[in-house]
């Protein structure tokens, strides 16, 4: 079985009737089914609940479904025998069926290892296969592959932002218009699987990879912090030119140092200060290379100013890091700096990320429900001191004691929603007794953020900043970060035209006219 399995690393190998075991059937394991039964493997996917369309398309691709319970591992998977078992990344290393496929040795995947394995099927007009760059952090991942893949195209290559962004990689790599670079979002669930193929027969080897930042997130799957990293540190593994990485987070300098790449790779340096050799930072409000040049020792190439990220919205530290890591990667793959200014100078951030909702009577509201991590929290609450912060949710086993000890005392006020009330309003009494706490009972979805921005309309005067940065997860109260995102910011909008509604009704405000 293993040796099969050492001879299929192209989409030309055979993999007709091999045995595969898909485990999930979200977008993601769709796709490694349809990919696999396309190959013509004999494919069984198991999952706990399967949406309609789904279920009725497996048949037609030529894929069988087993839906029901997992807590066991199912009779009809035992029944199976798969050769090779590839997992979607919500199921975490403690799962049933997970453990029975170690414990059995069956070969574990991932969608990233089947994505590699085949990623022959589209090539360039030199018949190479697309080159990969893989990004991963605890934050920053989309923003920083979207600005990536934007450097690139504007370089002139052809390049896709696939992975965990929502568009998988398997998609990507069977487009029939092909690429030159697939830039990877990548999970620390992917990652793990990826772990267990990196000394396979033709491990995933990116051009260029980094790990952004370095926060305790998803803690219940890797059941602790040091797996957790470990996990993230092997974005690094194999790469051939470029390991980015971020100064300001040694964790992340500690993952290249320990990380067995191809020799020949450079380890390059990010950060909000001056850079130096080999490294891109900042120099008198210039974001500037100084990695990929043959002078970097006493040169610097410029590639856009603090100014220009200010004009699109982008002028946030933790948005600028960013910019820097993908200007990291582009340059390693030959963009000219003209181009990384230009791809900059229209980018615009996705919703729930920083967004300005409003300002109105001197009051700014921001919407950053994507921050569902206290390490993503402390970046907005960095770039807004002061703000009336609306903080809480689904904290998936993570102590947020630490971000409002560093951040708490600053606010204005704290209004804390959701589920884990009780650790946040602990965390305000212990480490910042002197910010006023209001806490918003757990009630109907409707009516959460109303009361929200009813309260924070009390408590915010002119000049004041209401910032939405919950540290926590949203799918105690909300169906998604989006959605909570966006019932924040309609809560806004219908507190704004009410009070201009009641301008309007009440005849004095138009004295003075």
């Amino acid at each position: 079985m293993t040796g099969r399995l050492a001879a299929l690393t192209s989409w030309h190998a055979d993999w007709k009737g091999l045995r595969v075991a898909v485990l999930g059937l979200s977008v993601t394991g769709f796709s490694v089914a349809d990919t696999l039964a396309e190959l013509g493997a004999d494919v069984l996917v198991v999952t706990e609940s399967a949406s309609d369309e789904y279920a009725r398309l497996l048949p037609v691709i030529g894929a069988r479904l087993h839906e029901g319970p997992l807590d066991a591992v199912p009779d009809e998977l035992r029944a199976f025998g798969p050769e090779v078992v590839v997992a979607s990344p919500g199921f975490a290393p403690h799962h049933p069926v997970i453990r029975w496929a170690l414990e059995s040795g069956i070969p574990l995947w991932g969608d990233l290892e089947v994505a590699w394995r085949v990623r022959d099927k589209v090539t360039r007009a030199d018949g190479r296969p697309a080159d990969w760059v893989l990004i991963t952090g605890t934050n920053g991942k989309t923003t920083t592959t979207q600005m990536t893949a934007a450097m690139l195209v504007a370089g002139g290559l052809r390049a896709a932002p696939c992975g965990n962004i929502g568009i998988p990689v398997l998609d990507a790599v069977r487009d029939p218009a092909g690429f030159d670079v697939l830039v990877v979002e990548v999970s620390s669930h992917q990652l793990w699987y990826l772990s267990h193929q990196i000394a396979g027969p033709d491990p995933v080897s990116p051009h260029a990879s980094v790990c952004l930042n370095l926060a305790p997130d998803h803690l219940q799957w890797h059941g602790s912090f040091e797996a957790y990293r470990e996990a993230k540190s092997f974005v690094y593994a194999n790469t051939r030119v470029a390991c980015v990485y971020n100064r300001a987070d040694v964790a992340t300098r500690r993952m290249v140092e320990e990380a067995d790449v191809v020799e020949g790779a450079r380890a390059i340096g990010f950060g909000l200060d001056v850079p130096g050799p080999s490294d891109l930072g900042v120099v008198d409000g210039i974001l500037v290379d100084r990695a990929f040049l043959d002078e970097r020792r006493t040169t610097a190439l410029e590639l856009c100013t603090l100014e220009d990220l200010a004009a699109q919205g982008l002028a946030a530290p933790h948005i600028v890091a960013n910019a820097l890591a993908a200007a990291a990667l582009a340059r390693s793959l030959d963009v000219a700096p003209a181009a990384i200014r230009e791809a900059l100078s229209g980018f615009r951030l996705d919703a729930h990320r920083i967004e300005i909702v409003a300002t109105a009577n001197g009051v700014t509201w921001v919407d950053d429900s994507k921050a569902t991590n206290p390490h993503a929290a402390a970046s907005s609450l960095a770039a807004y001191p002061g703000a009336v912060w609306v903080v809480g949710g689904l904290l998936k086993g993570v102590d947020i004691s630490d971000l409002v000890a560093s951040r708490g005392p600053a606010a204005k006020a704290a209004i804390v929603i959701g589920v884990d009330r009780a650790p946040v309003v602990a965390a305000f009494a212990r480490h910042a007794p002197a910010v006023p706490v209001v806490e918003v009972a757990g009630g109907e979805t409707e009516d959460v953020m109303a009361r929200v921005v009813e309260i924070a309309t009390g408590i915010a005067a002119d000049g004041d900043v209401v910032l939405l940065a919950p540290a926590a997860a949203s799918f105690d109260q909300f169906s998604s970060y989006a959605d909570r995102g966006s019932r924040f910011a309609a809560a806004v909008h219908e507190l704004l035209a009410k009070g201009d509604d009641d301008q309007h009704d009440d005849p004095s405000s138009a004295r003075g006219r």
